[in-house]
């Protein structure tokens, strides 16, 4: 019996894999170098990216430091590269902020995971360590949360505070006093002026304007939403065409799609309203119709517009129109145009909801407009997250030092193998610190060997001061930061970065071909 000593290949020819020591290399390259890219800007003194665009939008410009934003832009290969990614995007949807600090955390456990399995030591050994560690921080985290919700006041100054901390790492920082206070439903931006003429409006506001020769201000508005076409009903099929043999029968085709829109427009003026705001466009027949029935019609309101307005006004979005009674009707007391530099804007106030407020960006670029408008998003984000999860923790490093202190104090009392492991995602975590202090230019190692000293002496509040390049009392500082965003970004680096390391195989499938059409199915 003869036996072949050729390697057996099992996957087709197109297909690659990488095992062992090589998958787990390429992993680890690929989450460093993510974790790389958006170091640069943490803290309230990092950088900022420039994101050139290609494509359907080449040459569109964004100038921005947010973590999400530019790790969406960036097109990435690596497997782990788009863990990391993907565990971004997630901290965004969850609680908007903390996306460049969960990436770094990630990506700088990762580096330590290689040196360690340089040396010898089992992945999961290591992660072994890593959920005692991550337990650990948890345990120490929540122990120093602070839940001041019982308190109005002092509750008010919390989510001040913290919002003054989201804004300080952006472009609002300089305005971050001012920006702080403005507790919004809704941004409209409009370019012209600079950040500082940025307000706060009391109703809600639509870049929209009323049709010609309707009314330009409604009292006790009746608002009816919808979602429907406005346009002259054509022949909609694929492939029909229509053919005539004079031009009256184009005459009588034309009078037949009016006397349609007709009917259309005189059932949605049977929901007895005095204002119409639909998402689609509203052609000249149906706008001279609504105009002759002195109805303010709005046009081509973006989706998200009107859901909002919808929510505002207690109204319904509506896309037929048989049975006004089942149709719920928005309700608002005024509807006028306002002026903001050199645009018209309507605005709705006294809406049915009450509390309905609009943040007006002013800059003097569509960079700076979008780059403030995800600033604020991300402040909104925390501040929503800080009212369902009160508890409240301190920034600039102190929960991260807090938290390697007692790491480093549970690697101490563990015997084995996995004290090493622990003892790697303590500095892993002291790695946030020290990117804060190098973004800002100052000696991390002598601030981050005080910070951990004081740690140790039980000095729980003492943290960076990045204005002074000193470690200073932050809760003086009012350097604060929501306990919700804290805790997501630890569990969700862990689970990340352990998933990573447990990889000993990667596999790309062969692309699928294209087999030649034999005819029908």
């Amino acid at each position: 019996m003869e036996m072949s000593l050729n390697p057996v290949r099992v996957l087709k020819n197109e297909a690659q894999e990488e095992k062992a020591e090589m998958a787990r290399l390429s992993s680890f390259i690929g989450a460093i170098a993510i974790g790389d890219l958006v170091k640069s800007t943490l803290g309230p003194k990092g950088m900022d990216k420039i994101l050139v665009a290609n494509g359907r939008n080449a040459g569109q410009v964004e100038v921005t430091n947010d973590g999400a934003t530019i790790l969406r832009a960036v097109g990435v290969d690596n497997p782990a590269a788009k863990i990391l990614v993907d565990m971004s995007r997630v901290q965004d949807e969850e609680v908007g902020d903390g996306t460049t600090s969960v990436t770094v955390l990630a990506s700088e456990l990762l580096r330590e995971a290689e040196k360690l399995v340089e040396q010898k030591l089992h992945p999961q050994i290591i992660v072994s360590g890593w959920r005692m560690a991550t337990q650990v921080a948890l345990d120490a985290l929540t122990a120093v949360a602070q839940d001041n919700s019982a308190n109005d006041e002092t509750f008010k100054a919390d989510l001040l505070n913290i919002a003054r901390t989201t804004l300080s790492s952006k472009i609002l920082h300089q305005h971050k006093e001012f920006f702080a206070n403005l507790a919004v439903e809704a941004i409209i931006k409009k370019s012209g002026g600079t950040l500082g003429d940025s307000f706060l409006d009391d109703g809600f506001l639509l870049d929209k304007k009323p049709g010609v020769h309707q009314p330009q201000r409604i009292e006790n508005a009746k608002i009816l939403i919808a979602n429907t076409p406005m346009d002259t009903d054509k022949i909609k099929v694929f492939g029909s065409s229509i053919k005539v043999d004079s031009l009256a029968k184009i005459a009588d085709l034309e009078m037949a799609e009016k006397e349609k829109m007709k009917e259309k427009v005189n059932k949605i003026l049977k929901h007895k309203c005095n204002v119409f705001i639909n998402r689609q466009l509203i052609y000249n027949y149906p706008e001279q119709l609504f105009a002759d029935a002195k109805v303010m019609a709005i046009e081509h309101a973006d989706f998200d517009g009107i859901e909002r307005l919808a929510y505002c006004t207690g109204g319904e979005i509506a896309s037929t129109f048989e049975n006004p009674s089942l149709v719920k009707l928005g309700e608002c007391d005024v509807i006028e145009q306002i002026m903001i530099g050199e645009d018209t804007l309507l605005r709705f106030s006294g809406v049915k909801l009450g509390e309905a407020c609009t943040i007006v960006i002013r800059g003097a670029t569509q960079q700076i407009l979008d780059e403030a408008d995800r600033s604020l998003h991300d402040a909104l984000c925390v501040l929503a997250a800080t009212v369902k999860e009160s508890r409240i923790i301190y920034g600039g490093g102190c929960s991260e030092a807090l938290m390697a202190n007692a790491v480093f104090k549970k690697a101490a009392l563990t015997s084995g193998k996995e004290a090493i492991a622990i003892e790697a995602f303590g500095r892993a975590l002291l790695s946030l610190p020290t990117a804060i202090a190098d973004n800002a230019g100052y000696d991390s190692a002598q601030l981050v060997s005080e910070l951990r000293a004081g740690h140790a002496q039980g000095k729980n509040q003492l943290g960076l001061n990045m204005d002074e390049g000193k470690v200073a009392n932050v809760r003086e500082l009012g350097i604060t930061e929501s306990f919700a965003v804290k805790r997501q970004v630890l569990m969700s680096a862990s689970e990340a970065a352990e998933m990573i390391l447990r990889v000993d195989n990667i596999i790309k499938c062969a692309p699928r071909r294209r087999v030649p059409d034999r005819g029908y199915c």
